[in-house]
């Protein structure tokens, strides 16, 4: 038995009779908050550089992976699956995802990369082979993320139908990160003093670019005659 058999073992009797009742008691939804502080708490142990802290934390967000993949072997989530079936799915996801390593040798041709730049180019294509019946470049994004994180990447969506400029010089002139974080904290600064929630704000904002990437998106598409523009008249 490996070292990841042994943890899957453990998880399983912990919710198993006899295990741990309150293992046994939760769901899905009420680990949700618990996944998120386990990345949290990762994400601090790697900006700490302390490999025992890294190790540990990344123990714990695999114990997150299993123990929803044991409940969801229950038919939790309907037709049951395990943590196997997790890992064959992530597995085909990035094969299919990355042709450029795994691809037949005309694939291996078209989509050769030597940097990342090169790989991100044909990253959504990659992904729309995948999920086809995807219409929108902002469909299935995790709407959920910190404001902060969500702008990046809904501008970073904004860049690549055209809406934004990425080489266009921004309403600041910044040098460095310093300069950045003290920008940001002074924006969360004036809000407070406001009375305004400066997450939901920033989120309102992000919100307004959304729909204007989907306009954007409507009228390349009716440019392009794959769909109809509603009229006064429809």
């Amino acid at each position: 038995m490996t070292k990841l058999d042994e943890l899957i073992a453990v998880a399983h009797k912990l919710r198993a009779p006899g295990g741990c009742p309150w293992d046994a008691e939760q769901t899905h939804e009420s680990l949700m908050k618990y996944l998120l502080e386990e990345a949290y708490e990762l994400i601090d142990a790697i900006e700490s550089g302390s490999r025992e802290e890294v190790i540990e934390e990344l123990g714990d967000v695999l114990y997150q992976v299993i123990f929803h993949a044991d409940l969801a072997s229950t038919g939790s989530l309907g037709e049951p699956f395990s943590i196997e079936t997790v890992a064959e799915v992530s597995a085909q996801k990035m094969i299919g995802r990355h042709p450029h390593v795994f691809g037949n040798e005309e694939e291996l041709q078209k989509y050769a990369a030597k940097t990342g730049d090169d790989v991100m180019q044909n990253w959504d294509d990659h992904k729309k082979r995948e999920k086809p019946q995807r219409q929108s470049i902002l469909d299935g994004m995790p709407l959920n993320l910190p404001a902060l994180a969500l702008a990046d990447k809904v501008m970073g969506k904004a860049e690549k139908i055209g809406l934004l400029d990425k080489d266009a010089p921004g309403p600041f002139s910044v040098a460095n990160s310093d300069e950045v974080g003290a920008i940001l904290l002074a924006v969360v600064s004036s809000a407070r003093s406001a009375g305004i929630d400066p997450e939901q704000a920033l989120r309102g904002a992000v919100r307004e670019l959304m729909v204007e990437i989907r306009e954007v998106e409507i009228g390349d598409a009716a440019d392009a005659g794959i769909i109809a523009v509603p009229t006064d008249e429809d």
